[in-house]
């Protein structure tokens, strides 16, 4: 096996690894991890436009979200308002239940980033981070992450 297929195999069964033990710590809340992070963000940033929003996301691509929103909204976790200066653009917070449960995410997302950090440990993840960075920082979820990093 070459070293780039060796690397795209190993990428895609860490994502899958790490998916399916967030996915596990999400089911008894009810909750996808696409929905999580829709959350997760309206936590961290506040109020976001439906735009804004999905230039944020690394779990969807395109920039415009609308059944993930729905979902969450139809859920009772996110309000959506329509902007009161340009009604063309929709205000999304957080309701009381989904900012309780966008902490108990916070939870499990720390547990999922301490098992990471135990797998990292004594190894250069600076380097690894570079070469992903090289890889994606072009394409729609780099260009995602970027943002999320940017805006700290």
């Amino acid at each position: 096996m070459r070293k780039a297929e060796h690397l795209r195999f190993a990428i895609l069964a860490a994502q899958r690894e790490g998916n399916r033990l967030l996915a596990q710590a999400l089911k008894p809340h009810g909750i996808t991890a696409s929905q999580a992070e829709v959350l997760r963000l309206l936590q961290q940033h506040g109020t976001l436009t439906l735009n804004g929003l999905g230039q944020l996301l690394v779990c969807e691509s395109g920039t415009n979200p609308s059944r993930l929103v729905e979902r969450v909204v139809a859920a009772g976790l996110v309000e959506r308002r329509t902007d009161a200066e340009d009604r063309r653009y929709l205000q999304l917070t957080l309701t009381p239940e989904g900012e309780r449960l966008a902490t108990a995410i916070a939870g499990i997302e720390e547990d999922l980033y301490s098992f990471i950090d135990g797998a990292a440990q004594d190894l250069d993840t600076d380097a690894v981070l570079a070469f992903l960075h090289n890889l994606i920082d072009a394409l729609p979820s780099g260009e995602a992450l970027n943002k999320r990093l940017d805006l700290g």
